[in-house]
């Protein structure tokens, strides 16, 4: 186990983090996925009882990340408000109280399928929105994972987590990053997000995250 993990991708060092963001040290870039801001307040409003302050608990992790990573650009890759409910006042105003704190933050959203339902995030944020895919050097950014010409695609959407197994009925699933030669799947940063199981295979790399910590998975024999 530990605190971050480097890997090769397509000539580059990237370096993974347990906090479910991807940090590219060469770009001075950190992107997370699928933040989901502001879940738990449309699911309030559907009358589920949810935890208060996962907003707030999101930013503070945030501001953990670039406080440890020399960062000139953060991107969101897809899904950073959840839904229209999302969009409360009291979203909005966390949003904007830490916008306000990372002001010379270059910050780019890439729209993802719940954006385009939720809308942009207010212009007074003043991000760069874009649509996928988001291309620098050898890497495609993108919200779904979908394959790039001559890039390695890094992606978000699916939220993949991992499954190990205990002692007898014991079942953990746990967020992962997921790698294959022509991809990289992102946990999703939010909360409150489910997963989608993966399984090894001969070439992929499987990095499971937890209570401040990374791990590889050893690949399956081929």
């Amino acid at each position: 186990m530990s605190e971050a993990c480097e890997v090769q991708v397509a000539g580059e060092t990237l370096r993974l983090s347990p906090d479910k963001a991807l940090y590219w040290p060469a770009r001075q870039l950190l992107c997370i996925a699928d933040a989901h801001f502001g879940k738990a307040a449309a699911y309030r409003a559907l009358g589920q009882p949810v935890p208060l302050g996962t907003t707030a608990s999101n930013l503070l992790r945030l501001d953990a990340l670039l406080a440890r990573h020399a960062t000139k650009r953060l991107v969101f890759l897809g899904d950073f408000f959840h839904a229209p409910e999302s969009l409360r006042a009291s979203t909005l105003s966390a949003l904007h109280r830490w916008r306000e704190q990372h002001a010379e933050l270059d910050c780019t959203l890439i729209r993802g399928n719940h954006d385009h339902r939720a809308g942009d995030p207010p212009m007074t944020l003043q991000f760069e929105i874009v649509d996928e895919p988001l291309r620098i050097g050898p890497l495609a950014l993108r919200h779904t994972p979908l394959a790039e010409p001559d890039c390695h695609v890094i992606a978000g959407h699916v939220h993949p987590v991992f499954g190990l197994q205990g002692r007898g009925r014991q079942h953990l699933r746990l967020p992962c990053f997921y790698s294959r030669p022509e991809l990289t799947l992102m946990p999703a940063f939010g909360d409150f997000t489910g997963g989608y199981a993966v399984e090894r295979t001969a070439d992929s790399r499987i990095f499971v995250v937890e209570a401040g910590r990374i791990w590889p998975i050893h690949q399956a024999s081929a």
